[in-house]
C-alpha cells in the first residue's frame, strides 16, 4: 500500500511524539500496539507483557497490527502507522525466540509503503519509564533489528534527522507529499 506509511525505530526515538503530532497536523495515524498492549495487560493483570510471556505478547502486536491495516482501510490519503508488523519479527529475532511462520506470511500480505521511516537512537531524548523499560543498550539494538528486519522485506529505509517535532513533521510531510 503506497499510501501506509511506517515510522520504526528502537524504543525513546521519538515515534510516537512524532506520529502524535502527524496526527494533530491532520494525518490520520494508527497507534503502536506495544503500548497499549501493556497498559491493557497489566489493567486486566494478564501475562502478555514484554517482561512475563514474550511469545504471547508478540501475538497480540500481531492481532493489533493486522486489525490497524484493515481499518487504515483502501484510501487514497496517507495513513501514518507507528510500527508495523515487520517490527514484531524484529522483536522477537531481538528476544531470540522463535518467529512463527504465519508472522513472516503476515509481514508479506500486510504491506506497506516500499519507504519507511526510521528514527535513530537518540541520547538525549531517550528516556524509561514503566512501559518501556529497556535500557540503552537495548533501544540502539532494537533500531538495528527494525533495520535489518525491514531491508530484508525489500524495504527502502529512511532517516528521520534528530531533530525537533516539527522539523520531523515537515521533513515527512515533504517526504510523503502531504
Amino acid at each position: 500500500m503506497d499510501n501506509f506509511i511506517v515510522v520504526t525505530g528502537g524504543p525513546g526515538s521519538g515515534k510516537t511524539s512524532l506520529v502524535d503530532a502527524l496526527a494533530a497536523s491532520g494525518l490520520r495515524c494508527m497507534a503502536e500496539a506495544g503500548r497499549a498492549i501493556i497498559r491493557d495487560q497489566s489493567a486486566i493483570g494478564g501475562t502478555a507483557l514484554p517482561w512475563a510471556d514474550r511469545a504471547a505478547f508478540a501475538e497480540q502486536m500481531l492481532g493489533w497490527d493486522m486489525r490497524s491495516h484493515h481499518i487504515a482501510g483502501e484510501t487514497a490519503a496517507p495513513v501514518i502507522f507507528d510500527r508495523g508488523i515487520p517490527d514484531i519479527i524484529g522483536y522477537l529475532r531481538l528476544c531470540g525466540l522463535p518467529v512463527p511462520t504465519h508472522m513472516i506470511r503476515a509481514a508479506r500480505h500486510f504491506r506497506y509503503c516500499r519507504r519507511v521511516f526510521i528514527a535513530p537512537f537518540w541520547p538525549a531524548i531517550f528516556t524509561q519509564d514503566a512501559e518501556r523499560r529497556q535500557d540503552a543498550d537495548e533501544a540502539r539494538a532494537t533500531h538495528d533489528a527494525m533495520a535489518e528486519i525491514y531491508r530484508e522485506l525489500g524495504y527502502e529505509l529512511i532517516p528521520l534527522p534528530l531533530a525537533p517535532i516539527a522539523d520531523r513533521v515537515a521533513f515527512m510531510r515533504e517526504a510523503i507529499g502531504a
